[in-house]
C-alpha cells in the first residue's frame, strides 16, 4: 500500500513540475520558504493502565513550507511537509500536509495535489469536516490532519453563493498509538490491518461537494461526500478483542453561524448511512466575547455547546450526550498571547474532561505552547474513553522559525 502511495506522490510531482514549465513566462516569479523547528515534551503523570506503555515522551517536529507563484499570483504551487521523531514508534512519522498546483480566473479556482480542507464553525467537536483523515497520533483533539490527494473546483458567485466540488482518488487509512504509546486501546492496533467494505479499498473513487453562502447575519454551508469514512468502524466482540474497517458512507452536512453583535450562534449536524451503520449527530451552541476588556485589547470569550450523537457510547469520539464549557483569551498584545481553557461533561456519568491550551510568541522567531488534558472519574461503561482514563497528560513545546 505504501508503495503504491508513494508512486501515486511521484506521478503527482512529475505532474505539477510540468505544469510549471508550461506556463513559465519571463514574468515575475516569487518565493517564500519557510521552516519551523520544534522540540515537545508530553508528560504523562498516572500509572499506565496497558502494559509497555510509557510515561515520558520526548520529541522533535520539522515543518517546512515552500510556495511559488506566478501569473500575477494567479498560479501557484504550495507545499507543506512534516516529520517527527518520538518514542512511540507510530508516532514518528512523516507526512505531505500539502503539495498542490492552484490557478485561479475570474470567479473559479481549480487544485489539484495533496490538499488540506477545513468545514466547520463549532469549537469542540468539528462533525462536518470530513475531505482530510485525521492524524490520530500528532494530537488528541483531531484538529490535525493528513494531506489528502484531491482535484478541487471551486466556482464562486455573489448573489448564489461559493460552490466547491471534490474528487478524492485516494483514501488514507487512520494511524494509531503504538505498544509504547498512551491514548490507545488494550490491543494495539496496526492500521494495516484495517479492512474496507469496499472492494476497490483505499483506492476507491470518493466524491464530496459543499455549498456555502452568507445571507445578512446568516453563514451556511451544505455539504455532502460519498465515499470510504475517515472514521474506522469498530466492534467489540465478548472477549474484548477489536475489529475494524472502513466503511462505504454518504454524509450530509449542515453548517449554520449567525453573528449578532457580541454573538456567535453555531450549528453542526450530520446525518450519516452506511450498511452497517445509520446515525445522526450534532453539536450546537453559543460564544459571547467581551471585547477591549481593559482598553488595551484583552478579549474574553465566553462558550457553550451541547453534543449529541445517536452511536452513544460507541461514538469514536466519545461525544455522544455532553456539554462543552470554556473560554478563550487573546490578549491582542505585540507577544500574539492567547489561551483556550475548557470542559466536557456527560449527561449520563461522571466523565469530564478538562483541557488548557496556550500559546505566546517569544522574540521574532520563537513561540511556546502548553496543553493539559485531564481525564477525570471516567466511568468504565464508556467502551471508547475508558481506556484512556489514565492518560491525563501535560505538554510543552518550544518552536523555532525560519
Amino acid at each position: 500500500m505504501k508503495i503504491k502511495y508513494i508512486y501515486f506522490i511521484t506521478l503527482l510531482l512529475y505532474g505539477l513540475q510540468n505544469m510549471h514549465s508550461q506556463n513559465e513566462t519571463p514574468k515575475k516569479v516569487n518565493h517564500d520558504f519557510e521552516l519551523e523547528l520544534e522540540a515537545e515534551y508530553r508528560y504523562f503523570y498516572d500509572n499506565a493502565l496497558f502494559e509497555d506503555q510509557e510515561d515520558h515522551f520526548p520529541s522533535l517536529a520539522i515543518r517546512p513550507e515552500y510556495a511559488i507563484d506566478w501569473n500575477k499570483g494567479y498560479e501557484s504551487i504550495n507545499f507543506k511537509g512534516f516529520f517527527r521523531l518520538d518514542v512511540d514508534d507510530e508516532r514518528t512519522h512523516w507526512d505531505i500536509r500539502e503539495l498542490y498546483y492552484q490557478k485561479a480566473k475570474n470567479n473559479w479556482e481549480f487544485s489539484l495535489g495533496l490538499k488540506k480542507v477545513y468545514w466547520g464553525v463549532a469549537e469542540s467537536n468539528h462533525l462536518v469536516d470530513i475531505i482530510n483523515q485525521t492524524d490520530a497520533v500528532e494530537s488528541f483533539d483531531g484538529e490535525d490532519k493528513l494531506g489528502q490527494p484531491m482535484a478541487q473546483f471551486t466556482w464562486i458567485t455573489q448573489k448564489f453563493g461559493t460552490f466547491d466540488f471534490f474528487y478524492l482518488p485516494y483514501h488514507r487509512k487512520r494511524t494509531f498509538a503504538g505498544k509504547k504509546g498512551r491514548l490507545r486501546f488494550p490491543t494495539v492496533i496496526d492500521k494495516d490491518d484495517l479492512t474496507y467494505e469496499s472492494s476497490a479499498e483505499e483506492w476507491r473513487q470518493d466524491f464530496a461537494f459543499r455549498w456555502k453562502h452568507y445571507f445578512d447575519i446568516f453563514d451556511i454551508g451544505l455539504s455532502h461526500f460519498y465515499g470510504n469514512g475517515r472514521e474506522p468502524l469498530f466492534v467489540f466482540d465478548t472477549t474484548g478483542n477489536i475489529n475494524a474497517f472502513y466503511p462505504t458512507i454518504n454524509q450530509t452536512g449542515l453548517e449554520l453561524q449567525v453573528t449578532h453583535d457580541a454573538f456567535l450562534w453555531k450549528l453542526e449536524s450530520i446525518y450519516r448511512h452506511a450498511n452497517a451503520q445509520d446515525f445522526f449527530a450534532a453539536v450546537a451552541g453559543v460564544e459571547y466575547t467581551f471585547s477591549n476588556i481593559d482598553g488595551n485589547g484583552l478579549d474574553i470569550g465566553i462558550l457553550g455547546e451541547y453534543l449529541y450523537d445517536e452511536r452513544d457510547e460507541l461514538a469514536l469520539n466519545a461525544l455522544q450526550n455532553d456539554v462543552f464549557f470554556g473560554s478563550r483569551i487573546a490578549f491582542n498584545d505585540t507577544q500574539d498571547t492567547s489561551i483556550l481553557i475548557g470542559g466536557i461533561a456527560d449527561l449520563e456519568s461522571s466523565s469530564t474532561i478538562f483541557s488548557l491550551e496556550a500559546s505566546r510568541r517569544f522574540g521574532s522567531s520563537w513561540t511556546a505552547e502548553i496543553e493539559a488534558r485531564i481525564f477525570n472519574d471516567i466511568d468504565n461503561n464508556e467502551l471508547i474513553l475508558s481506556n484512556f482514563r489514565e492518560d491525563s497528560f501535560f505538554r510543552i513545546s518550544i518552536s523555532k522559525y525560519f
